[in-house]
């Protein structure tokens, strides 16, 4: 009797697991039949994407830790006119900014002294490479309120409604799930929050970019204001001598959702 029972027990256990484990693929496969449904991808392409797409544009090849030396370029200011773009967010002292696909700090280095005293730059970065090189520049230079932070394709690693702006300079063109890291950083605002995207126009011929790295305007605007992301068009800055400063402010509504 004793034996018998054990076995029912044993069958009960073993059919919870095959449930647990079925509502488990369930899930992972729900997900990946709206990512694939959201993404295509096509064999014929520009070489310098990876040949996924979303919402008609292709994505971009990241730029690997070997770049580093050509983010840190003595002619980018020259080039790009940084200091020029810090000073157009007007960032608040206490501000928390967050430098999404941060590098090896060039950016996030920029706006440190700018949310000081008490604010604080968190940096971003897939590459632990980037951020091990940010943390020796910051250690160099003697900033002390950076947070090198290391995030994945689909995740910020930043927590709800803990940033005040998000900046992405040159790298959401990149992204292998934009909408996914859309999504998280739309979360990570706080009410009333901006997220702010630097991309090199892809109106203009004469900017000598690689077209699968420039965006339009009109191509960022349709991407970030999808209703999920409660996001909304703040303002478009034409400061910059190759790249549209374009941010939106998350509404209160969506904050509160």
């Amino acid at each position: 009797m004793l034996i018998q029972g054990f076995r029912i027990l044993l069958l009960v256990l073993m059919a919870a697991g095959a449930g647990r484990a079925f509502a488990d693929e369930a899930k992972q496969s729900a997900a990946e039949s709206e990512q694939t449904e959201r993404y295509t991808r096509n064999q014929i392409h520009d070489p310098n994407g990876i040949g996924k797409f979303y919402m008609g544009r292709e994505i971009a090849h990241v730029m690997g830790f070997a770049g580093a030396q050509w983010l840190e370029r003595n002619e980018r200011e020259r080039e790009e006119r940084l200091t020029l773009l810090v000073r157009s967010l007007r960032i608040k002292p206490g501000d928390v900014v967050a430098d999404i696909g941060a590098g090896s700090g060039v950016i996030s280095m920029l706006m440190a002294e700018s949310v000081l005293p008490g604010g604080k730059v968190v940096a971003v970065d897939v590459q632990q490479e980037m951020l091990d090189r940010l943390q020796t520049r910051c250690e160099r230079a003697g900033i002390e309120n950076i947070v090198p932070v290391l995030g994945t394709q689909q995740r910020s690693g930043l927590e709800p409604e803990s940033i005040d702006l998000a900046i992405m300079v040159d790298v959401y063109h990149e992204f292998e799930f934009p909408y996914e890291m859309l999504l998280d950083l739309s979360r990570a605002l706080k009410p009333g929050g901006r997220i702010v995207f630097v991309e090199y126009r892809k109106e203009d011929p004469s900017v000598p970019i690689k077209e699968v790295h420039k965006m339009s305007q009109d191509q960022v605007r349709l991407e970030a204001e999808q209703q999920e992301f409660g996001l909304k068009w703040l303002e478009t800055v034409h400061l910059l001598p190759r790249q549209h400063v374009i941010i939106f402010r998350k509404s209160d509504s969506a904050a509160a959702e």
